[in-house]
C-alpha cells in the first residue's frame, strides 16, 4: 500500500505552485503594461529584478564602480543576500522549493515517472552523471568572467528562466529557446536535469550547501538501511551510505527524511546536533 504523502509534501507543493504562479503573472503583467494592456492587479516588475542570480553578476561591478551592470537592479542583489542565507541555515530550500525552473522540471519528471517507472532518473550511468554534476560550475565562473568583461547580461541569451517567463514576448534568443526544450523534454527522463548539470545558481548555492548550519542527518543506530531515501532523492545522492548529507547537489526537499521515505522516525532528517540513540540515553538498555 503506497504510503500517505505528509504534510510537508503538500507544504512544498503549494509553495511550488504559488511562487512559479506569481512569477508567471507577474511577468505576464510586464508585458500587457509594456504593450499598452490594462494592468493585472499584481506588481510589473521585470524578470530579472526577480532573480537573485542577477545579484551575483553584478557583483563585481557593484563592490568595484558602484554601479549595476545593465538590466539588473537592486532588488536582484537583495534577493541574493537572502538566499544565501537562508541557504547557510537550511540548505538550497531555494532550489528545492521555490524556483519555478526546478518545480516545472519536478512537475513535468512525474509524467516521466509514470512512462519510465523503473528506469527514470537512471538513464545516466553513475559513472558518468557524477562528472556532469561538475559543468555547472564551469558555466557559473563562464557567467561570471563574461558578464564582468562585457558590462551586459550575458546569461540572458541561454537562460532558461527568462524564456519560459517571456514566452508571450517576442525578441527572446533562439539558443535560450533550443535549451528550454532539452531541459523540459529531458526533464521525462531525468529528475531536474538544469538543475544538476548546468543552473549557475544552484552550483554557487551547492557550495554554500557544504557549510550549512542545520543538517541532513541519519541515525545509523535506529536506520535499516532500507535503501527507500536513495529511490526518492531528486538528485541521486545516496543518503544511505551517509551519516551526514552534505552533498553539494542536495536541495533540501525533504522527500528522503522521516517527514517522506524513510520508514523509521528520528532515523532520518534536519537538526542542528546529532541526536544521541535511545539505547546509549538508556545506559545501554
Amino acid at each position: 500500500m503506497p504510503r500517505k504523502k505528509s504534510k510537508s509534501y503538500w507544504l512544498r507543493t503549494i509553495i511550488q505552485v504559488f511562487f512559479l504562479t506569481l512569477i508567471a503573472l507577474i511577468s505576464y503583467n510586464r508585458y500587457r503594461i509594456t504593450n499598452g494592456l490594462a494592468s493585472l492587479p499584481v506588481s510589473a516588475s521585470t524578470i530579472h529584478s526577480l532573480c537573485p542570480f542577477g545579484g551575483v553578476v553584478t557583483l563585481y561591478h557593484y563592490f568595484t564602480e558602484g554601479i549595476f551592470i545593465r538590466q539588473i537592479h537592486q532588488s536582484s542583489l537583495t534577493l541574493l543576500w537572502l538566499v544565501l542565507l537562508l541557504t547557510l541555515f537550511f540548505g538550497p530550500v531555494f532550489c528545492g522549493w521555490i524556483c519555478p525552473i526546478g518545480s516545472i522540471q519536478e512537475f513535468i519528471g512525474k509524467i516521466g515517472k509514470k512512462l519510465f517507472p523503473k528506469k527514470y532518473n537512471r538513464f545516466i550511468p553513475s559513472k558518468i552523471d557524477v562528472w556532469f554534476r561538475y559543468i555547472r560550475y564551469l558555466v557559473l565562473i563562464l557567467i561570471v568572467v563574461l558578464t564582468a568583461q562585457q558590462l551586459r547580461l550575458v546569461f540572458q541569451d541561454y537562460c532558461p528562466y527568462f524564456s519560459i517567463f517571456n514566452i508571450w514576448a517576442s525578441g527572446i534568443a533562439f539558443s535560450s529557446l533550443i535549451l528550454l526544450g532539452f531541459i523540459l523534454i529531458g526533464s521525462l527522463f531525468v529528475e531536474r536535469p538544469w538543475c544538476k548539470y548546468l543552473c549557475p545558481l544552484g552550483a554557487l548555492l551547492g557550495i554554500f550547501n557544504l557549510f550549512r548550519i542545520i543538517k541532513l542527518r541519519r541515525n545509523t543506530e535506529t536506520c535499516i538501511n532500507c535503501t527507500k531515501c536513495n529511490n526518492v532523492c531528486p538528485m541521486n545522492i545516496p543518503v544511505s551510505t551517509k551519516k551526514v548529507i552534505r552533498d553539494h547537489q542536495c536541495i533540501s526537499c525533504l522527500l528522503c527524511t522521516d517527514e517522506g521515505a524513510c520508514p523509521v522516525s528520528g532515523s532520518l532528517n534536519f537538526s542542528l546536533f546529532t541526536k544521541k540513540s535511545r539505547i546509549n540515553n538508556a545506559g545501554g538498555k
